[in-house]
C-alpha cells in the first residue's frame, strides 16, 4: 500500500493516477471539505474510464498536524509521498503555512520512522534552495542563506526539508524533490490556469523574469522513479528547463490563436501592481492576484540544473510547450 498526502491536489492528483494505473493500491489522505475536483477532472481526462479508476484510491480524512490519525493510516503502507503542503505569499497565511509545513512534515516522518514505512518521498520546492550568485545555474549543492529576499512559503518548505533530513539521520529512507515552477494539465485558478486566463482576458503586460518551469506529469514520473531505485538520503531539482514568462504566454496566445503581450512589466510597474492589489484586499478582503513576494519573483532571473536527476535516472523530459498545450486543452474542456 501506498500512502500519499495533498492528493486531491495538482501534483497530488497526478501522481495518483500514474500509480492506479501502474496497479498500485493507493491510500489517500484528504482534509475534510477539500474537493475531488481536481483530480477527478484529471482522471477523466486522462482516460475513458477514468470514474472507475479513481474509486480503487482509498481515502481517509485526516490532518498531517494529528498525530494520533497518523500512526493509524500507515500501518499497512510500505511508501509514502508527501504532496501536502499550504502554498500561499499572502502575508497573513505565514504562522499557518509554517504550522502545516514544518509541523505536519515532522509529524509524517515520525510517523514514518515509527512504523518502519520503507520509502518516503518528499516534495520540497526550488525555494527551498539557496539562490546562486551572479545569476549562475542553481544546482542541488547552493546553500541556504537567510534572507529578506526568502518568501514566507519558502522558508516553511526549508524548514519542512529539514524536518525530512532529520529523518533521514535517523533512519528514514528519504528522498526530497525540489521541483521548479509546475505547469500542466488540470490547474485551473491558479498558477498555468491563471496565466491562461489573463491570456484570454487580453492581458498586454508580461513580467521579465526567467524561472525553471517542468509539467506536473514529469514530476510524479521521477518520484515514482526514485523510490523504485530505492535513492535515499539524497536531494534533486526537477526541472525541464529555465524559460522567461513571456515565452509561456506567448505559446498560450498562440493556442488561443490571440496576440500575445506586448508591454514588459518592469519592476516599477510591478512594485505599484501589487500596491494597488494591496490596498483592494484592504477594502474588499479579496486575495490579491499579486502580492510583494510574486510581484518581485516575476521579474527575477532563476536558472536551474537537472543534470542531477537526469544522471541518476533514464529519463526525458516532456517539452514545454507540448505541456502547456495540453493545459489549454483541459482548460478549454472545464469551463
Amino acid at each position: 500500500m501506498v500512502f500519499v498526502t495533498g492528493g486531491t491536489g495538482f501534483l497530488g492528483s497526478h501522481l495518483i493516477y500514474q500509480l492506479i494505473k501502474r496497479g498500485e493500491k493507493v491510500k489517500a489522505l484528504k482534509r475534510a471539505g477539500s474537493s475531488f475536483e481536481m483530480i477527478q477532472r484529471v482522471f477523466v481526462y486522462f482516460d475513458g474510464n477514468g470514474e472507475e479508476l479513481f474509486q480503487k484510491i482509498e481515502w481517509v480524512e485526516g490532518d498531517l498536524l494529528d498525530i494520533c490519525s497518523l500512526d493509524g493510516f500507515l500501518k499497512d503502507v510500505h511508501s509514502i509521498y508527501h504532496c501536502g503542503a499550504m502554498v500561499s505569499f499572502q502575508k497573513g497565511d505565514k504562522a499557518q503555512m509554517q504550522t502545516i509545513n514544518i509541523e505536519g512534515t515532522a509529524n509524517l516522518v515520525n510517523a514514518a520512522l515509527k512504523q518502519n514505512v520503507k520509502g518516503f518521498c518528499h516534495v520540497s520546492s526550488i525555494a527551498a534552495i539557496g539562490r546562486a550568485d551572479n545569476d549562475d545555474v542553481i544546482n542541488e549543492n547552493v546553500v541556504w542563506k537567510n534572507s529578506k529576499v526568502n518568501s514566507n512559503y519558502a522558508v516553511s518548505k526549508y524548514g519542512a526539508e529539514m524536518e525530512v533530513w532529520r529523518g533521514i539521520e535517523e533512519g528514514l529512507n528519504a528522498v526530497i524533490v525540489n521541483p521548479s515552477v509546475i505547469i500542466g494539465p488540470g490547474e485551473l485558478k491558479s498558477g498555468i490556469g491563471s496565466m491562461i486566463r489573463m491570456v484570454k482576458k487580453g492581458f498586454n503586460f508580461y513580467t521579465q523574469g526567467i524561472n525553471g518551469f517542468v509539467d506536473v506529469r514529469d514530476v510524479a514520473k521521477t518520484m515514482i522513479a526514485l523510490l523504485e531505485k530505492e535513492v535515499v538520503g539524497q536531494r534533486f531539482i526537477i526541472s525541464a528547463n529555465n524559460i522567461g514568462y513571456k515565452q509561456i504566454f506567448d505559446w498560450i496566445a498562440t493556442y488561443f490563436d490571440k496576440p500575445g503581450p506586448k508591454y514588459p512589466a518592469g519592476q516599477w510597474m510591478s512594485e505599484i501592481a501589487w500596491r494597488v492589489f494591496h490596498i483592494r484586499k484592504l477594502i474588499t478582503n479579496k486575495k490579491p492576484l499579486i502580492t510583494k513576494e510574486t510581484a518581485r519573483t516575476a521579474n527575477k532571473k532563476y536558472l536551474y540544473s537537472n543534470k542531477k536527476i537526469l544522471d541518476t535516472i533514464d529519463f526525458q523530459f516532456l517539452p514545454l510547450q507540448e505541456s502547456v498545450k495540453d493545459s489549454c486543452s483541459l482548460f478549454i474542456q472545464s469551463i
